[in-house]
């Protein structure tokens, strides 16, 4: 997708699972590879040509008959408030059925994420007979959804600035109970509460004169997941992600490339 900054005039590339590809590409992740869904407008063309130049690969992502996702975006003090783009794009008519050639290439990473905006909960048994399996849930927390998706889960974050810490400790311990082995909840300038089973976690933001905050969490999720992935303990992938996210807060878009709109 791309997010439109309307006060500019510009966009940028982005979208959760494209946001935490690329950043954990720029983490020294030795091999990522997106598999999505791409339009055939200049904005799938675009996001193409970033991915490129970011070292990410995207063999066997799909091209549809469709027009690229497009929320508009303005920014409130640094933060981001989103507004509807055009309808029925393709992020929002299509959804990737996982193929035997998939698997084959998801066999060869440590780790797969993606969402609940990808439109995938009904392939995570599959893709947790593959690989580790990281999963965003932003603001979801229905217990069906949970119940749902949970028991394939290795990583599950979720979003939770409007939580106390309490509904943070009942939600971090739910999630564990259903079988996700390390569950995050990242709370904005409150910073982030994890829970691997054993303990849990607080860790601090690191301040910064944002700029932007557009793909923070994406960011930090990636810091995690390449900081963990590669054998680094609790409290250091957690230093390492708010160190990540708050660098991405300095930059516009998720990941920078500007493009006049």
């Amino acid at each position: 997708m791309t997010d439109c900054y309307l006060d500019e005039g510009v966009y940028f590339p982005g979208g959760n699972a494209v946001n935490v590809a690329v950043n954990c590409k720029k983490n020294g992740a030795e091999k990522v590879n997106y598999i999505g869904i791409f339009g055939d407008d200049e904005r799938a063309d675009y996001i193409k040509e970033c991915l490129k130049e970011e070292g990410v690969e995207f063999v066997r992502s799909r091209s549809v008959h469709a027009h690229t996702a497009q929320p508009r975006v303005c920014l409130k003090d640094g933060d981001r408030v989103f507004a509807a783009g055009p309808r029925d794009s393709c992020q929002h008519l299509f959804a990737i059925r996982i193929v035997d050639e998939d698997m084959e290439l998801i066999r060869e990473f440590d780790i797969c994420h993606t969402s609940c905006f990808s439109n995938l909960e009904y392939e995570l048994p599959a893709l947790a007979g593959l690989c580790q399996v990281s999963f965003d849930f932003s603001e979801r927390r229905e217990d069906e959804y949970l119940e749902r998706t949970c028991p394939y889960l290795t990583f599950a974050f979720f979003s939770g600035s409007d939580l106390e810490e309490e509904e943070c400790r009942e939600l971090l311990k739910k999630v564990h109970g259903l079988g996700t082995r390390i569950v995050g909840i990242t709370r904005g300038s409150k910073g982030a509460v994890f829970y691997d089973g054993d303990r849990i976690y607080h860790q601090g933001i690191k301040k910064v004169e944002a700029v932007d905050t557009m793909g923070a969490g994406d960011s930090f999720i990636a810091g995690f997941l390449t900081a963990y992935g590669d054998g680094k303990s609790m409290e250091e992938a957690l230093d390492y992600a708010a160190g990540r996210s708050a660098l991405t807060c300095l930059v516009r878009g998720g990941f920078g490339h500007p493009h006049q709109a």
